[in-house]
This record gives structure tokens, C-alpha cells and sequence, in this order.
């Protein structure tokens, strides 16, 4: 009998996922790779292709694959069993590092998607606040709620603060409900609020909106509008808690919000995720303290999961050490600058836009403030850069690099080496 090589092993996936997947894929990333294993900062595909990850699993992998603490804390808990729907000492744990890392945490509670912690937050907030609406920052990602998908890349651009669906099948009603503003920008902000702000129930933003920086002030400014009306200002960290320092954007940037939101990284490669803040919003999450009418209701199969938990508890004890940013930070510089001086090199418009540990380079004259600001860059030649990365064996998103502390000098060298190669074989006018 002929022994089945890989790639007729690749292409009878790719046939069985079309059949039995819309779009023959899961709906995150690209449906044609279909991966196999990870180690380190590395994965491979169905096929044994090799290449250099900085997908990451869209961010949780901020240790690499397969750590081996990580590793470890999973083994020893799933002899003791894998999920109870009632509280463990794992999550306990765990609630109590992060409570302990972040300047907004006083209490917790956990969820199993980053989608799910944006819509409690957004919940409690107004539960907290008596109030229905919500201002959100156009391009501002909060994952797949109703209230999330609007405005996050709209096709059409309206007036603000008119709000855009990005999606079908969401009710024409909740249109009304969100009010959209400008990211990094302060002034229309404080309009938008100073006219509605007896409407709003929370301010929702990510502190670093996808790939673009907050301009000097801009939450400093959205933490005294949100103090100076007390509406409770939510910090979307699903992506940057635990990724630029040990207690997240809020401490990065200085800036405490009344609640955040994490994922991603909080899981250690499961499915966790959490609402953390002030203790007297919290609170509505308790009956017993704010009774029958400020009661808000959440529950989940495994919310809490003791494997996620461990795998969680495990990540932070390893991001807590001395130095454990350092190597992401030292290598984020160098990447970014080097891809600059390419750039320059090869004659093609373009900036290094980002933080070190998560960033891309978007081709345009001038580095995006916002959302429209994104929309000036060449997609073509983005489309034509990640495709040549791809084929020498780098795998990134669309827009970002995910940088892990696995990651390492050989890499780095490989992606560079990867990055001039596609520049030089851009088409010349």
C-alpha cells in the first residue's frame, strides 16, 4: 500500500474542510494553512512546512509554543480534572495575580473569550450607571457582540458620531445605542460627551487602538472627561494586558481606567478570558450586595476552567521575573528600525507603526493617528509583502507582528532577511 504524502494529506483537509466549514475554515485566519504542531516560536503546517510565527494564536502565545512550565502546570492538573462549573483554587489563584498586577483590579470575574468580557463589561458598566449608550472609538476592536461590531472597519464612512454595522444580522436598533468618536482625538471626544453624556452608561476604547499608539494625552484626556461626568471608562486590554508590561497598558501608559477587559495572554493558549475593576461596579455581579434590580446575570460552562487557569497562573509566573520584557522590547526595536531603514532603502513610502512587542510597518507616507488614517496605506503592497513573508516561512496576520520571548536572534534574522526580499521584488512603476 502507497504510503500518503503530506501534501496529499494537506489537500484531503483542505477538501474536508470546505465541505464541512463555511468557507472551508474556522473564521479566523487565512483558511488554506492548516497547522499541525508549535514549539517555541516556530509551527508547522500539515504539510511540514516550517515557519516563523509571530501569528501567535492571534496574541496568547506571548511565551512561544509548548512552553514548558506551561506544559508542566497543564499535566499536573489534568489527572485532577479538566472542568467543574463551580469554583477552583486554579482560577482563585489566578483572580488574585491579576487583581495584585493591575492598577484597576480590585475584583474579577472570568469568561472564556475576549468577546464575551467586552459585552459584560459593557453590561455592567450600565448597570452600574443607569444608562443605555455607549461611546466607542471608530476602528476600535471589541469583539463579536452587537455593540462590538460597529464601526470596527466600516466599508462606507459616516459623519460622527454615526454609527456603522460591520456585520449582518445586527438589529437596526443598535445603531442608536453606540455613539462613535475619532480615535486620538480629544477635542471631538469632548464634544460628543459634554453633548451626551447624561445618555452614556461607559467610554469603551483600546488603549492602543490595533496597531496605533495613543497621541501624548489623549487617555489622560478620556480618564478626567470620564471622572468629570462619571461615566466608567472601560480599557479593552484583551490584546495588551500582560504584553507590554506586567500590569498592562494601564501601567504602560499611566492611565487607570474603572474597568478593563483580558484575554489572549491571562489563558496561557486556552480559552480564558476576565472583566477586572473597581470593586463598587463589580459589585453588580453580586446579587446579595445590589439585590434583584441591579443583578446582572453571567454564567458559563467554563468560565474559570482550571486548565486554562494553571496554564494562566503559570505565564504570569514567568512574565513576573526580572528581565522577562527585555528580549521582546530589545528585538521589537531592532525590527522596526531595521524595516525602516529598508524602506528608505528601496524608495517605498512606509512606517514602523506599534509598540516593540507588537507592531507592522504600514505603507503609507505618514504613520496613522486613527482609523482613516489607516485606510491612506498601499493595501496592495501589503498584500504583496505578507504574501512573499509567507512564502519564505514567515507567518504574521494581515497587519501585526506578534513578537514572543521565544523568539530569538535567528529569527529576527530570517524575518529581515524575508522583508528586503519582498520589497525588492515589489512590481516598479
Amino acid at each position: 500500500m502507497d504510503s500518503i504524502s503530506p501534501s496529499d494529506t494537506e489537500a484531503a483537509l483542505a477538501q474536508a474542510a470546505r465541505r464541512v466549514l463555511p468557507a472551508g475554515g474556522f473564521g479566523n485566519f487565512a483558511p488554506e494553512v492548516i497547522l499541525r504542531e508549535g514549539h517555541g516560536g516556530r509551527v508547522w503546517d500539515v504539510a511540514g512546512r516550517e515557519y516563523i510565527d509571530y501569528l501567535l494564536g492571534s496574541g496568547p502565545m506571548f511565551l512561544g509554543h509548548s512552553h514548558p512550565e506551561v506544559l508542566a502546570a497543564v499535566g499536573a492538573q489534568l489527572p485532577l480534572g479538566t472542568t467543574f462549573f463551580a469554583t477552583s483554587e486554579p482560577g482563585i489563584r489566578l483572580a488574585e495575580a491579576i487583581v495584585a498586577a493591575l492598577p484597576c483590579a480590585e475584583q474579577l470575574r472570568f469568561v472564556s473569550s475576549g468577546s464575551e468580557a467586552d459585552m459584560y463589561a459593557l453590561r455592567v458598566a450600565r448597570a452600574f450607571r443607569k444608562r443605555d449608550r455607549i461611546l466607542k472609538f471608530e476602528g476600535g476592536y471589541h469583539g463579536m457582540s452587537d455593540w462590538g461590531l460597529m464601526s470596527l472597519a466600516p466599508k462606507q464612512l459616516a459623519n460622527f458620531p454615526v454609527a456603522v454595522p460591520d456585520s449582518a444580522g445586527i438589529p437596526r436598533s443598535v445603531r442608536e445605542e453606540v455613539l462613535v468618536a475619532p480615535f486620538n482625538d480629544l477635542e471631538t471626544a469632548r464634544s460628543l460627551i459634554a453633548e451626551h453624556h447624561d445618555e452614556l452608561g461607559a467610554i469603551i476604547l483600546e488603549p492602543f487602538q490595533r496597531l496605533i499608539p495613543p497621541a501624548p494625552g489623549f487617555l489622560q484626556g478620556m480618564r478626567e472627561l470620564a471622572t468629570q461626568y462619571g461615566i466608567p471608562l472601560i480599557f479593552d486590554e484583551v490584546v495588551t494586558g500582560f504584553r507590554f508590561c506586567y500590569g498592562g497598558a494601564q501601567d504602560y501608559y499611566g492611565v487607570t481606567p474603572d474597568l478593563c477587559t483580558l484575554g489572549k495572554i491571562i489563558g496561557g493558549g486556552f480559552p480564558l478570558a476576565a472583566i477586572a475593576g473597581r470593586a463598587d461596579i463589580m459589585a453588580h455581579f453580586d446579587r446579595g450586595i445590589v439585590g434583584d434590580d441591579g443583578f446582572l446575570m453571567q454564567v458559563g460552562t467554563l468560565s474559570g476552567n482550571p486548565v486554562a487557569s494553571v496554564a494562566g497562573l503559570a505565564t504570569l509566573e514567568v512574565l513576573r521575573r526580572p528581565g522577562a520584557y527585555d528580549g521582546v522590547f530589545a528585538m521589537g526595536r531592532r525590527m522596526m528600525a531595521e524595516m525602516e531603514g529598508m524602506l528608505r532603502r528601496h524608495g517605498v513610502p512606509g512606517r514602523a507603526v506599534g509598540e516593540p512587542p507588537l507592531f507592522d510597518i504600514v505603507f503609507a507616507e505618514e504613520a496613522p493617528r486613527d482609523y482613516r488614517g489607516t485606510l491612506r496605506a498601499d493595501a496592495a503592497v501589503q498584500r504583496h509583502v505578507n504574501a512573499v513573508l509567507r512564502e519564505r516561512g514567515i507567518l504574521k496576520g494581515e497587519s501585526k507582528y506578534y513578537l514572543s520571548t521565544a523568539h530569538d536572534a535567528r529569527d529576527e534574522a530570517q524575518t529581515l532577511e524575508a522583508f528586503e526580499a519582498a520589497l525588492a521584488s515589489l512590481p516598479r512603476g
